[in-house]
């Protein structure tokens, strides 16, 4: 198991779609919501960085910060009414967008929906993490919780041996800068039972290097730093990737990561041996500790041996598949 933890000058105007050019699915997501779907398409659609959409709406005299609009599009805050209005009406002039078209969904603010309270208490419904994560004490805790880092994509390789034993995990993320200066992820694994995490390796990939690692045998927890070669501006994407050789414990009961805070994208794909195959595999989400499992579907196991399942717009929750053998 895993978890996680330019400027636009003035020539560079705003030139859309005329409104009558506006994809169906736009115009439905406009006319019936949610705001921050409806934000996300229509930057989609103009094809505007967030740095740049900001600058924009900045020429028309309204101040807003990048992260703001982060937060705006995915549905971790909502646009105050009526603080947010002139915003949110320079929104529809930069996307040209029809008039009213988002104001007329911000509407009095949601209720907001339950998150964890930190990233080590979700994760305790498999590891106690908090020890680990409290070792990283010379760094801050929004570092050592991944908080300055929004997750747009995350793609988890599992390969499953002959002993239906989980032999490696191989993970490539895509994050963004919320404010400047993050320089590392801090990637959390837990072996399955019986596993000697003593002998886990951790092998980094494209964007990182190893820092600091540490173990716990009592939870068959491991943690290590990531380290980027810079720190990112405000705004940045980075990609980057890691594998984690764990290849000591039993059968595996299948692969799930912990998401802090909602993630656009994640894939995971299970590869197991042809003379080993599971007698069932499934989708599936927990948006809580104790919740019943939902958006639960049946994999079939393709050609290759191969079984994968996709989540958009994932967390805070727990997504993966569970394994069944026969």
């Amino acid at each position: 198991m895993t978890a996680d933890f330019g400027h636009a000058g003035p020539a560079d105007e705003p030139t859309g779609l005329p409104t009558g050019e506006m994809p169906a699915s736009l115009a439905e997501t406009l006319r019936y919501g949610p705001f921050h779907r409806a934000l996300r398409d229509a930057i989609a659609l103009r094809g505007l960085s967030l740095a740049r959409l900001r600058a924009h709406i900045e020429q028309l005299g309204v101040q807003v910060g990048q992260s703001t609009l982060s937060y705006w599009q995915r549905g971790l805050r909502h646009p105050e009414v009526p603080r947010a209005i002139p915003t949110v009406r320079a929104l529809e002039i930069v996307l040209n967008l029809p008039t009213d078209s988002l104001t007329s969904l911000i509407g009095p603010r949601p209720s907001p929906r339950p998150t964890p309270s930190a990233f080590a208490e979700l994760a305790s419904a498999w590891a106690d993490t908090a020890p680990l994560l409290s070792e990283f004490d010379a760094i801050p805790e929004s570092s050592r919780s991944n908080a300055d880092l929004e997750m747009l994509c995350v793609h988890d390789a599992v390969l499953i041996g002959g002993q239906h034993e989980q032999r490696a995990v191989t993970t490539r993320l895509v994050v963004r800068a919320l404010r400047a200066g993050p320089d590392r992820y801090l990637a959390v694994h837990q072996g399955d039972e019986g596993s000697r995490i003593d002998s886990a390796v951790v092998r980094p990939g494209e964007g990182c290097r190893q820092g600091r690692l540490r173990r716990q045998a009592a939870s068959r927890g491991l943690a290590v730093e990531l380290l980027f070669d810079r720190r990112l501006a405000e705004g940045e994407e980075h990609v980057f990737s890691y594998t984690v050789v764990d290849d000591t414990g039993g059968p595996t009961p299948g692969h799930h990561r912990t998401f802090r805070d909602p993630c656009r994208s994640y894939l995971v794909q299970m590869g197991f041996h042809r003379r080993a195959l599971p007698a069932r595999c499934t989708k599936q989400f927990r948006s809580g500790l104790m919740a019943t499992p939902v958006d639960v579907d049946e994999l079939v196991c393709g050609l290759g041996g191969v079984v994968s399942a996709y989540f958009s717009d994932v967390g805070p929750g727990t997504a993966g598949v569970s394994v069944e053998w026969s």
